[in-house]
């Protein structure tokens, strides 16, 4: 059995740990997001929305617990969008010369690169997820501990499945660029439309017509919803409005993000068949 992407996992997560400074930027960042921005943000939307009356028998949530699980989605997000840029070095450097002549089938390039940028997705996401309850997050309110470990493997899973899909489509970005300013200017153009037409920071109901359209085929989106059905409830009110989550709606998020991930790795797949490094 060819583990090829194995070869390829492990000498991208010790690169990922060798540097400590990226490394220690990578996990602190988002909890920094979280703490100044998230806070901030709570206490002016908490004071407007204070005179809405409460919906009874609603669990409500300030905004800062509703903006923690678009943390970790945005985190996601931008970590999976430039996981392929090792890929980019490695072709400038001439080391994917090397590898692409090797026995390793190209598929296994792609799966190793998926699987090591999944790995950071978790870590960043778990350390999020304990930053945001240290500061007040209300994360897992009144689970037991069986459904905790059901809710954390759910986020995984999410987390787990859109990170692929935006790696593999970072990894076929990286193969078709020979510049990272390229790479770079490209990945910022995705990331804008992806993370503003979300309910990442925001509800999408107040969204004009198209931009809520934009919204339900956003992959970021559907992560969001899961995150929040796992880690929240099915059922809470936030920033006046009432959100009420069905299995089958975080069943079929879960499927878009599914076919998403299958379709950016036949991208991916495609783009490394045709390319030829010299």
């Amino acid at each position: 059995m060819n583990t090829g992407f194995l070869t390829i996992y492990w000498r991208d997560m010790l690169r990922f740990v060798r540097f400590r400074t990226l490394l220690f930027a990578s996990l602190v960042q988002p909890a920094l997001w979280l703490a100044f921005f998230g806070i901030a943000m709570s206490n002016n939307f908490d004071r407007l929305t204070a005179t809405l009356p409460v919906l009874p028998g609603i669990r409500a949530v300030d905004y800062l617990t509703f903006i923690g699980a678009g943390v970790i989605a945005m985190t996601t997000l931008f970590t999976s969008l430039f996981g392929g840029t090792v890929l980019l070095f490695d072709k400038n450097w001439g080391l994917m010369r090397e590898t692409l002549s090797s026995p390793i089938p190209r598929i296994h390039i792609i799966i190793g690169i998926g699987l090591s940028g999944m790995t950071k997705s978790f870590i960043q996401a778990s350390v999020i997820l304990g930053f945001g309850l240290l500061l007040g997050v209300q994360f897992f309110e009144g689970y037991s501990l069986m459904q905790l470990l059901v809710s954390l493997l759910g986020i995984m899973l999410f987390v787990g499945v859109f990170s692929l899909g935006f790696l593999f489509l970072s990894a076929a970005i990286a193969i078709s660029m020979e510049s990272p300013e390229g790479m770079q200017a490209v990945i910022t153009l995705l990331t804008m439309p992806f993370f503003f037409t979300s309910n990442a920071l925001y509800p999408v109901s107040s969204f004009p017509p198209l931009l809520r359209a934009l919204s339900t085929i956003n992959p970021l989106t559907h992560l969001v919803n899961g995150i929040r059905y796992f880690a929240i409830g099915n059922d809470f009110s936030a920033i006046g409005i009432h959100y009420v989550y069905t299995q089958s709606e975080i069943l079929v998020s879960f499927l878009a993000l599914l076919a998403f991930a299958g379709i950016m790795f036949l991208i991916a797949r495609w783009r490394f068949s045709k390319v030829t490094v010299t």
